[in-house]
This record gives structure tokens, sequence and C-alpha cells, in this order.
């Protein structure tokens, strides 16, 4: 009865922590408190915006180790294994994962997309910026040629409304976007907008061009990014979430029936 007694005891007692959940999920937190810190010091103008990015890498590889350190804190906390820490080794995996995830979708957007940062709807007669710092051309044939090839659905935007509908609808859907209106003139058309990434503050900038055409209006829009030369399909995604919001804002105030 002793002995029993004993051992039961003896398994009421708590397990021995597993080091390598402990160690996976706080370098699991610490990749992710690096990545958020690199994109708050670059707002903050403490580091360069390259220096931010290499931070993030570095992130990343520890991101790595922490999900393998995970993963064997998970093998040693099984049911009924000698080691506690069974959520922690959990929590760990989950926590790794956040910033591998991000890392993959970068490398992954850098393979399948063209390298250019520049995007517009209509390549041979594109919407000029005036009102931003550089109000530069589109780039030209080469990066037509790359933007015809990626992204082909990219085209102007024929409206059944009147010009100054169109532009009306144009800047409620570049507002409720919550977009940076720099420029807003009816009378040409043309809006200019910034709009910033998440993370690090990233500047792109967006114009859009509103004429009359037969039967209704055309709308072209155009975004690049102010650094870098890729944007990894970030401009191409907003110009299509944009046209496809302002064609659905659009058509439930159309006149015609």
């Amino acid at each position: 009865m002793h002995s029993a007694m004993k051992t039961e005891s003896m398994s009421k007692r708590p397990k021995p922590l597993s080091m390598p959940a402990l160690w996976g999920l706080l370098l699991g937190l610490a990749a992710v408190a690096t990545i958020v810190a690199s994109g708050i010091g670059y707002r903050l103008g403490w580091w360069h915006f390259l220096r931010g990015l290499q931070a993030s890498e570095w992130a990343t590889y520890g991101a790595g180790v922490a999900l393998v350190l995970s993963g064997f804190g998970l093998i040693q906390t099984r049911p009924r294994a000698a080691r506690g820490g069974r959520a922690m080794a959990i929590l760990g995996l989950l926590i790794a994962l956040f910033p591998l995830a991000m890392a993959l979708q970068w490398e992954v957007a850098s393979r399948t997309t063209p390298p250019i940062n520049d995007i517009s709807t209509d390549t041979a007669d594109a919407p000029v910026f005036w009102d931003m710092p550089n109000p530069t051309d589109y780039p030209g044939a080469k990066t037509a040629a790359l933007q015809r090839a990626a992204y082909p659905d990219l085209t102007s935007l024929k409206l059944g409304l009147t010009p100054e509908q169109a532009f009306a609808q144009a800047l409620s859907v570049a507002q409720a976007k919550g977009w940076t209106i720099v420029a807003s003139v009816p009378a040409e058309g043309r809006i200019e907008a910034t709009t910033s990434s998440l993370l690090y503050g990233f500047t792109d900038e967006v114009i859009v061009r509103v004429k009359a055409a037969e039967g209704g209006a055309l709308v072209d829009v155009r975004s690049r990014s102010r650094l870098g030369r890729v944007d990894r399909g970030v401009n191409a995604r907003r110009i299509r979430a944009y046209l496809a919001a302002l064609q659905e804002r659009a058509a439930a105030n159309d006149p015609q029936p």
C-alpha cells in the first residue's frame, strides 16, 4: 500500500519542462518582435529601410530555428511522455510559422511577378503624375511588354456614366480605400493619391484619370512604388481591386435601365 501511494504521489508531480519547447517559443516571439521593430524603426527614422529588411531576414532565420525547436518539443511532450509543455510547443510552432509564411509569400511573389514597379491600365498613353515629388512618365515599351504578359486583365474601364458622375464615383472609391488624396481636379478628370504598406509604411503613388468616351466615361489607373525596382505584384493587385470596387459602385448608380 505504501508503494502504491508513493507511485501515485510521483505520478502527480509536474513533468519537467521541455527546453526545446521553451526556447522555440521564446525564439519565435523574438523573431516576430524583431520584424515588427524593424518596420517601426524605419517609420521613426532610426535606420535605413535596407537595415530593417536585413533585420527581418535574420528574424526569419530565427523563426526557422524556432520551428525546429518547437517541433522537437512537440515530440518530447507527446501524451505519456516524460516532458511537459505541449501547449508551449504548439504555440511556438504557430508563432514561428507567421514570419516564415511572410517570407515564403515574399519569395513566391518575387519569382512569379515581373521586375517592374509601375503599372498602368493604359500603357500607350499612361496617366501622368503632376502633384507627386517625381512626376515622371510611364517607363516605356519594355515595362509595357512585361506588364501585358503578366497582367493582361488590367485594361481601361468603360462606365455607362457621365464623366462627372464617373469622377465622383472614382473619388469616392479612392477615399473609401483609405488613400490619401493629394490632388482632385474634376476639370481634368484627375485624382492623385498615395497609400502606404502596413509594416514599413512604404509609399506608393496612384493616379486615376477619367475622360469622356462614347456612351459614357473611360477610367484609367496607374500605380507605382516610390522605393525599389520591383513591387511583387502589389500595384497590379491595387489597380485590380480598385477597378472592381469602382465598377460595382458605378453599376449601382448607372442611370441606364
